[in-house]
């Protein structure tokens, strides 16, 4: 091996080595109250290294938004996949989007700081649309599994395809985030458990969603 091929694998090693050290920071600390300086000595790096990687915690934080998205598109791809009608993959994807909120809680939370905040704000304009375009592709399935549904009778014919999805995303997020800020509640004063809320849920919508 090469020098410049073994100086690029070590410039590789390190990134990950600060994007490892970041996560454990932001996930522990809260990304509102972690600093570069708590992200470069977890990673035992001068602050001044850690720049030339990443300029802002901001940056550092769309590297794991975009693994949270990645994910879940790929998640969805996955449970969708193995269904044969509309109706079917709708709700595949809905157990997918379950499997991701318990699978993977870190990446749950960076989707949900990142959904909280206004993104030409949060981030630079390059990486807002590197966002939006992942954002968009895994919308982009889920407006064709509604449409493949009313083609194939199994959905709703007086359904639009694309509010359908924002609405449910919608839900889908507001449930969700009931259940992880409230679940002890719903637990002790309505009987009801975080699991039988979330499968009464999808249930009840795959119910409203059928012809």
């Amino acid at each position: 091996m090469g020098t410049a091929e073994r100086k690029e694998r070590e410039k590789l090693q390190r990134r990950q080595e600060i994007i490892y050290a970041a996560e454990k920071v932001f996930f522990s600390k809260g990304f509102e109250s972690s600093t570069m300086d708590d992200v470069a000595s977890e990673a035992e790096l001068s602050k001044g290294t850690l720049y030339i990687y990443f300029k802002s915690k901001e940056e550092l934080y769309q590297v794991f938004v975009i693994r949270a998205i990645s994910k879940l598109h790929e998640l969805f791809i996955e449970f969708s996949s193995k269904e044969s009608d509309g109706i079917s993959k709708v709700k595949a994807i809905g157990e997918a989007y379950i499997k991701f909120y318990y699978d993977f809680p870190n990446y749950y939370k960076a989707l949900m700081y990142d959904e909280s905040k206004t993104l030409p704000k949060f981030y630079s304009e390059i990486e807002v649309d590197d966002i939006m375009k992942i954002k968009m592709e895994t919308n982009t399935i889920f407006i064709n599994t509604i449409k493949e549904g009313i083609e194939d009778g199994s959905i709703r014919a007086d359904l639009d395809p694309v509010k359908t999805s924002l609405i449910l995303w919608g839900e889908v997020l507001g449930v969700l985030q009931l259940v992880t800020l409230k679940g002890d509640i719903l637990c002790e004063a309505m009987q009801c458990s975080s699991e039988e809320l979330i499968s009464y849920f999808f249930e009840f919508t795959y119910k409203a969603l059928k012809p």
